[in-house]
């Protein structure tokens, strides 16, 4: 889907977004802005001025409303899932990057700011709250592949860092219910689960951080139902579905161990 945009350049609607539509003009992405995006954008500004200069730099307002960020380039991996993206570097690189931005964001809050998901406690760095591969961005083009960047800020909050790594690991080395193609097996998940957090570099246990996964995936669900009675999108309900059987069976694995 194609429209040019004001200044004339054309713009494209990007596939791949679950709630929010996002499109590309040129060098730039415009999605839906909130009373959330001055706070976002000075995070941003903040983390790559401490050197993590693979997050989007923010471009401002559009004439339309919509906030303006930069593009990416890369791979942006959509379920059903590339069998790569279960590769051990995907996973260490994905850790490695969480923490920089993390340590980047540590001990720091913008004045008076507003955020679209409430914050936890303990407060320890701003959470980008949907850390996972469908938000990473990748250069499969030469060789291995290679983080290059990372996506979709808009509905971070200040939290503790086992809340974004325990969602990293729901995702990534998976703990889902729905078996993807070439998803690794249960049987893998505990040596899996441990890279993660070697690569992170965290003293939380495993059975912490599947406590948190749990109480995160209920929280996502109750958000997930939220927007399908504002949006009228049915088939959200099935996700916050999905999300509340995985609790279940995650914290039933976690009192296990």
């Amino acid at each position: 889907m194609n429209h040019d945009g004001a200044d004339g350049e054309p713009e494209q609607l990007l596939t791949g977004g679950n709630v929010t539509a996002v499109s590309r003009r040129g060098d730039a992405v415009l999605r839906a802005s909130g009373p959330w995006t001055p706070s976002v954008h000075a995070v941003l500004v903040h983390a790559r001025e401490a050197g993590l200069t693979w997050v989007p730099q923010p471009l401002g307002i559009a004439p339309d409303g919509r906030e303006v960020l930069e593009f990416i380039d890369g791979t942006v991996p959509a379920y059903p899932m590339p069998e790569w993206v279960w590769a051990e570097s995907v996973l260490v690189s994905a850790a490695k990057a969480l923490r920089a931005w993390h340590d980047a964001t540590a001990g720091y809050l913008p004045p008076d700011a507003v955020w679209r998901l409430p914050s936890h406690s303990p407060v320890e760095v701003v959470c980008h709250n949907d850390f996972a591969q469908y938000n990473l961005v990748f250069d499969v083009e030469h060789g291995e592949p290679r983080f290059v960047g990372a996506i979709d800020f808009d509905t971070m909050s200040p939290g503790p860092r086992i809340w974004d790594l325990a969602y990293l690991a729901y995702r990534l080395v998976p703990y889902l219910g729905d078996a993807d193609r070439g998803q690794p097996g249960s049987s893998e998940r505990s040596a899996r689960l441990r890279l993660l957090l070697h690569a992170y570099g965290t003293e939380h246990t495993q059975a912490e951080m599947l406590e948190c996964m749990a109480d995160r995936l209920v929280e996502l669900a109750e958000f997930t139902e939220e927007n399908a009675a504002a949006s009228g999108r049915t088939d959200l309900l099935d996700h916050a579905a999905l999300y509340r059987e995985d609790a279940a069976r995650i914290r039933a694995d976690a009192s296990r161990d």
